[in-house]
């Protein structure tokens, strides 16, 4: 990993978003983009001396749009954007995703089409460096004229207003809470004053919910590979097979993501002896569908995976704001409408409720006698006086439904809004919103069969499973002991599913 992101506008990739936002890389400006932001708001300024029309520049803002602004009035029509529109509601956003918001919305500032001067995006960037976070509810946004609350906090922090939450040390968990004028005074940094375009710059964009697809894309791509990882566990515990995995059965069928899932099935259950312990004299045909077609459904989940990918892969160097400074040209369009991030989030919180759905179907075969090819019920020791880890399905399955609940997409939900000048919105930070408690909702039950599995696989010995498979269940050996007698089993899930957001599985 490299120990700075140098932002230019245009190669902001979303492992740097991830550098920056959880382990706070040290990030920089290219020159280069400085000079062309400032090129950018030199233009901007000529058109404003020549008394040109200018939307948000020298007009009001959506439904007054044709509402002309005095010169002498131009500055306070940007602040005064600024202080009306911070209007968020509920509780703060994560400090990762608020620093993934203060990157993404400096790397677009400094794009020549933003008008903008190149101190905004320095002063994020200082911020950022400098541990300064401002305090972003979650709530507001409908997604269309950019994330317009969630950025009009952030830029009430930059212009001194409010509280923000300072972050000492190398981690985020140290933080206090401090008035944002005296937290940029002690980083040795004085609150920005808006020029002309400036406030509208800031807060036309979806860089917040640009910013939570981008963690939520490295998110699902990490728990895709430790759901293989239980899966391949729980099929040998189940005395399963891997002759599904064949690659001839995938490439008669060669979708990009079922093909991985195969491949990587197959080399979990590498040198297996307990699938050689099994090969003859065994009556089933098949399995279920729950291991049988794996890849068809973790390879589907990839592919949700992928799209969202390339949607967060263009959108992190995007100009989405309004209008667009092109030369002696500003044109007012629609970049800041967020449906195609809307649209991948959708998709990605269906996709990972799929991957939690069948994972907990095979965590209900491994503890129930009735499917669990001999293992103990509830892999109690003494089933009936212990009820083992009987909860832990009940847990998954309840995860698992507010998932479901959570699918519906947010991204067709429109609601009129601004005197119905904004009349079609995508809904995009309910989407995210949505995303990100599944995502959760996802990284626990994923955490609870691995831990079921690695239960289950007690009872094969002294038979070792697959190489891939036996790793796994070392790591998971590492943080959790085996099942002697019944126990709380909170800690052993959460810390399962902390280890694998840290990618422990991956």
């Amino acid at each position: 990993m490299t120990d700075t992101v140098t932002l230019d506008g245009a190669s902001l990739t979303v492992d740097q978003v991830v550098a920056v936002a959880r382990e706070r890389v040290h990030v920089a400006i290219s020159a280069e983009a400085s000079l062309r932001a400032a090129r950018s708001r030199a233009a901007l300024e000529a058109d404003i001396e020549r008394g040109d029309v200018i939307y948000g520049v020298n007009t009001g803002f959506g439904r007054l749009a044709n509402e002309r602004i005095p010169p002498d009035r131009l500055l306070d029509l940007q602040r005064n954007l600024v202080l009306s529109h911070v209007a968020g509601v509920g509780d703060p956003l994560p400090l990762d995703v608020v620093r993934g918001i203060m990157l993404l919305r400096a790397n677009s500032l400094l794009l020549e089409t933003s008008g903008a001067r190149p101190v905004l995006p320095e002063r994020l960037v200082a911020m950022l460096n400098a541990g300064v976070h401002p305090i972003v509810p979650e709530q507001g946004s409908v997604g269309a004229s950019g994330d317009l609350a969630p950025l009009a906090h952030v830029a009430y922090a930059l212009i001194g207003g409010g509280e923000v939450e300072v972050a000492s040390g190398p981690t985020l968990t140290d933080v206090r809470r401090v008035g944002a004028a005296e937290a940029l005074q002690s980083a040795g940094m004085e609150p920005v004053s808006l020029e002309a375009k400036e406030g509208l710059s800031f807060v036309n964009g979806t860089q917040a919910q640009s910013a939570i697809l981008a963690l939520l894309v490295h998110d699902a791509q990490v728990l895709w590979r430790a759901a293989h990882a239980a899966a391949a566990m729980s099929l040998e515990a189940l005395l399963g097979t891997p002759v599904p995995f064949d690659e001839r059965i995938h490439a008669v069928r060669p979708h990009r993501g079922q093909r991985a899932s195969a491949a990587l099935m197959l080399e979990l259950l590498a040198e297996s002896e307990i699938r050689e312990s099994h090969r003859s004299g065994d009556d089933r045909v098949q399995d279920a569908y729950s291991l049988r077609c794996i890849p068809q459904i973790l390879g589907t989940v990839a592919d949700a995976v992928e799209y969202g990918a390339g949607v967060i892969a263009v959108e992190l160097n995007s100009a989405t704001d309004n209008p667009l400074v092109f030369g002696e040209d500003v044109l007012s369009g629609g970049n800041f409408h967020g449906q195609p991030v809307a649209f991948a989030l959708d998709m990605l919180a269906i996709a990972i409720t799929t991957l939690a759905g069948v994972a907990e179907r095979r965590i209900d075969r491994m503890l129930n006698p009735d499917s669990s090819q001999g293992l103990p019920p509830f892999l109690a020791k003494e089933p009936g006086v212990q009820s083992g880890l009987m909860m832990l399905q009940i847990t998954a399955a309840a995860l698992v439904g507010e998932s479901r609940t959570l699918c519906t997409p947010a991204s067709v939900q429109s609601i009129p809004t601004d005197g119905n000048q904004e009349d079609v919105v995508p809904m995009g930070m309910a989407a995210a919103y949505k995303c990100r408690r599944i995502t959760e909702n996802a990284r626990r039950v994923v955490a609870a069969e691995l831990l079921a599995a690695a239960e289950a696989l007690e009872y094969r010995k002294p038979l070792r499973p697959g190489r891939g498979v036996y790793r796994a269940v070392e790591i998971v050996r590492e943080m959790v002991g085996a099942l002697e007698e019944d126990r709380p089993i909170t800690p052993d899930v959460e810390r399962i599913a902390s280890a694998i957001r840290e990618g422990a599985f991956a």
